[in-house]
């Protein structure tokens, strides 16, 4: 759907579209080593040049083959139209064949509206459908590439677009960098925390390493029973139609707190499956996979059961708590992880026997415990919060993008003042 209001005209009326150059061998090691920008470097509309390959160039090639601020750079191929907009952001830089240079003809040229334009067309609207040869590959050919349609430029509006798309992702860029930094400041007091306590103890050495002198260091068993669960067959309807007992599997320990079920069985599953009632305050783990579930860990609030792929430890609340169970094991993830994988397994899994022998520093008082819990509980807070924004400023970019576009809404039609407060981290 195209905004009326535009006038169109082919693409390489705006630009001059240059190409790349393929690397060979004997440029990785020529003399003259230049950055050189690979299609897996273009995102939509930045780039990520945390690893920048390097290839021999003289001079006089790079005057031809290289790049200059304001150049759009378009991938050819994989995720075809990926387009970023060249700020210098290296010195020296030439780029591969698979990436097509537009170069504006004219200042009027806006090149990074056209970057956002063309992440819209290609990822939303599907203006371009065709534009890419279905072959062995996708690709987006020179003669494609500059037949494309796009908006003649106007310029006050193209920039006002820009400038208001460009401030929604800043904001997401900021609350992403204080994730980071949140996720960062947790990890540093959880190693204080449970290392260190609350009450300015001398430390001891232990089997896993210094500790309060009055902590203790308990196996997980002793908190409580260790166990987990089945999946009922699928075939027999009676385990599941009008099931109402909660059960649970893997992709729920990463909600941390449990307090809702997407799936139930029925009694008959219960008794016949043999599935265990796990209660509220056990601690859920993940035990198996090759992605990133195993190791996860999540408390249970409500009456549940689970599947194989779940370990339970009903914990004692007069021994521990829960959260604080949780939040020693999530400093464990990358251990576990390693345990997981051991022995050459294709398939990653920890076992129950396992866990009930896992040692973990343990506060005898309850409420330094709970003290502990509650200082994580805020950084958590925090990060969830910066992850909720971002979110939102994700969906906000998405529709502000496709209706600015197709000339749905107009930016003298918006009203961004809550972007202040999005980008107030």
């Amino acid at each position: 759907m195209r905004n009326e209001g535009w006038t169109w005209t082919p693409i390489d009326s705006l630009f001059e579209i240059g190409a790349g150059k393929t690397m060979s061998a004997a440029a990785r090691t020529g003399a003259e080593q230049r950055p050189f920008l690979r299609t897996s470097n273009v995102l939509w509309s930045e780039f990520d040049l945390s690893t920048v390959d390097r290839m021999s160039m003289s001079e006089e090639e790079l005057a031809d083959k290289g790049l200059l601020s304001g150049d759009l750079l378009v991938c050819e191929g994989g995720e075809i139209g990926r387009a970023a907009v060249w700020n210098d952001q290296l010195k020296g830089v030439s780029f591969q064949n698979h990436l097509h240079r537009l170069r504006p003809l004219t200042t009027e040229v806006v090149p990074r509206f056209y970057a956002y334009f063309l992440q819209s067309a290609f990822t939303q609207l599907g203006m371009f459908e065709g534009a890419g040869n279905k072959t062995t590959i996708p690709n987006l050919s020179r003669n494609r590439l500059g037949a494309l349609e796009v908006p003649s430029p106007v310029e006050t509006e193209h920039r006002d677009i820009v400038r208001v798309l460009d401030e929604i992702r800043e904001a997401m860029r900021l609350n992403g960098d204080a994730e980071a930094a949140a996720t960062a400041l947790k990890r540093a007091a959880m190693r204080d925390l449970f290392t260190r306590g609350l009450r300015g103890e001398q430390q001891k050495e232990t089997e896993i390493g210094p500790l309060p002198s009055g902590w203790d260091v308990t196996p997980l068993g002793d908190l409580g029973r260790i166990g987990n669960g089945s999946t009922p067959k699928r075939s027999v309807a009676a385990y599941w139609e009008g099931g109402t007992f909660p059960w649970l599997t893997s992709a729920k320990v990463y909600d941390r707190e449990i307090v809702a079920a997407d799936q139930f069985v029925t009694d008959i599953a219960l008794s016949e499956c043999h599935l265990p009632k796990v209660r509220p305050g056990s601690v859920l783990m993940a035990i198996t996979g090759q992605g990133k579930t195993l190791g996860h860990c999540a408390v249970l609030r409500f009456e549940a059961t689970v599947n194989q792929h779940i370990a339970y430890i009903n914990v004692a609340p007069e021994k521990a708590e829960p959260s604080y169970v949780r939040g020693y094991l999530e400093t464990q993830y990358d251990y576990l992880r390693q345990v997981g994988s051991g022995g050459g397994s294709t398939k990653g899994a920890l076992t129950c026997a396992f866990l009930k022998t896992m040692r973990i520093p343990l506060p005898p008082s309850l409420d330094e415990q709970r003290e502990i819990v509650e200082i994580l509980d805020a950084i958590d807070q925090k990060i969830d919060l910066h992850k909720r924004k971002k979110d939102v400023l994700e969906e906000l970019f998405k529709a502000l993008l496709q209706k600015l576009m197709t000339g749905e809404i107009r930016v003298s039609d918006l009203d961004l003042t809550a972007l202040a407060v999005a980008r107030n981290c």
